[in-house]
């Protein structure tokens, strides 16, 4: 299936199918015209597309008069916080996060340092579409810059958020899988300074994913392997961008991604930080549970990073994610951040006295989630949403949210069709206090979507 997204999360495909040099191009002289040919800050993963992706990006960018600096392979988090603190005008993220090898990606960064809300991509979309760039003369061409310690400024910032000292003084060993990707060189010397033993695997940035780089469960089994027999405390697993974090427990057991969301909201609600919580809506009802202990509202918001850094800001969260294991600390930056999603669960973990798993059999409330997908070209999807959106109400559902394709829900369970806006996919997620009712309600709406098609 020949794939080409372009949504509010940028512009995402299949390199030599759809992401291809043409297009490339044009997206960055769409930007660049969009930011008035002001000075633009780029980043990628580690994927080896991105040697094609990068040069060619930078080539529309200073076609356009932009001052571009290349900040090489480094998380996300790090060129958001970089733009943010600069002068610079915007930035291009080259990375395909979660999604495998093959793809690759453009996300574009506004000049405080979040991505761009669904009004501002639809008006570079404008740009794209209408083909008429900013052409810079010869002697406009700005020569290309460097600046190789923004990942070392980012993990210091990241610091500055957690209790070192306490880090330091709990001596945790912690496993680390950074999937040959962005935060191979610095998650880390991150842990390192924190006082951590590491044991680290997967850090070689010039190799390919060892596997799949979503850190889900399924992908784990490497780190969970380390975790055992290296006896740590606790392990990690980053995606490809530093964007997203999984977590395996002392006794090799993986909690899941909700679990990454859940940890960091009872951290920094423990912690006192003001504000209320900020989730979307396929994450797990824990979050929710978690916010009413606390007496914190939660502001649920359509699936994707740019509706959850937007609300976050409007609603001034204390803390805002996904239930992917993506986690915004405003306090440090509005992005999905894995390396300071790590920091603040040691932290949690140091002040617990406790395994992770005692913490969060004793603290964190558990739900049973399925998930599916359903292979659909992204043409035919939303049709079918809308015949979901014509049935009627199951007998146990109380509401329904149509933000975000179509979510029907009661105080105990929750199912949540969507059109995936990364992949060509329908996506059926249900959620429920047992096994029995999440399992029944994916299947009854798996078949509905595929009665569909």
């Amino acid at each position: 299936m020949r794939a080409l997204k372009l949504s509010t999360a940028g512009v995402r495909g299949v390199v030599g199918e759809t992401l291809t040099p043409q297009l490339l191009v044009n997206f960055a002289q769409a930007f660049g015209t969009y930011v008035e040919s002001g000075p633009v800050l780029i980043s990628r993963d580690t994927r080896n597309s991105g040697n094609m992706v990068t040069p060619t990006v930078i080539a529309g960018l200073m076609g356009c008069g932009c001052e571009v600096t290349d900040l090489g392979i480094c998380p996300t988090a790090a060129l958001q916080l970089a733009v943010k603190t600069s002068d610079a005008a915007g930035g291009i993220a080259v990375t395909a996060g979660h999604n495998d090898a093959s793809w690759n990606a453009l996300k574009f960064i506004r000049a405080d340092g979040i991505f761009l809300n669904p009004r501002q991509s639809e008006e570079l979309l404008d740009i794209y579409h209408q083909g008429e760039y900013t052409k810079a003369e010869w002697d406009e061409l700005k020569p290309l810059k460097s600046d190789p310690q923004v990942a070392a400024r980012h993990w210091e910032a990241v610091l500055a958020q957690v209790d070192q000292e306490k880090i330091a003084a709990a001596c945790l060993k912690v496993a680390v899988d950074c999937a040959n990707g962005a935060c191979s060189q610095y998650s880390p010397r991150l842990l390192e300074s924190l006082g951590c033993q590491v044991v680290a695997i997967n850090t070689e940035t010039d190799l390919p994913f060892p596997h799949p780089p979503e850190p889900s469960h399924v992908n784990l089994s490497q780190l969970r392997a380390l975790v055992q027999a290296a006896e740590a405390d606790v392990g990690f697993a980053h995606d490809a961008d530093g964007d997203r974090l999984g977590v395996v427990c002392a006794n090799g057991d993986a909690p899941g991604e909700q679990m990454t969301m859940c940890l960091c909201t009872e951290m920094i609600l423990c912690r006192g930080d003001p504000g209320p919580v900020v989730t979307n809506l396929s994450t797990t009802m824990a979050v929710r549970d978690i916010a009413r202990r606390h007496g914190r509202q939660v502001h649920f918001t359509p699936i994707g990073q740019a509706y959850i850094t937007e609300s976050a800001l409007n609603y001034d969260a204390a803390i805002a994610g996904e239930g992917s294991g993506g986690i915004v600390f405003p306090r440090l930056n509005y992005a999905h951040d894995s390396m300071a999603a790590m920091a603040h669960i040691l932290d949690l973990l140091a002040g617990a006295e406790q395994t992770l798993e005692q913490f969060i059999d004793e603290n964190m409330p558990r739900y049973v989630m399925h998930k599916e997908q359903v292979p659909c070209p992204t043409e035919q999807a939303y049709s079918v949403l809308e015949g979901i959106r014509a049935q009627d109400l199951p007998d146990w559902a109380e509401s329904e949210d149509l933000r975000d394709g179509v979510k029907i829900m009661a105080p105990d369970r929750w199912v949540h069709i969507r059109v995936s806006q990364t992949e060509p996919l329908i996506r059926v997620i249900a959620e429920a206090a047992d096994e029995q009712t999440a399992a029944a309600l994916t299947r009854e709406y798996v078949s509905r979507v595929r009665r569909l098609l």
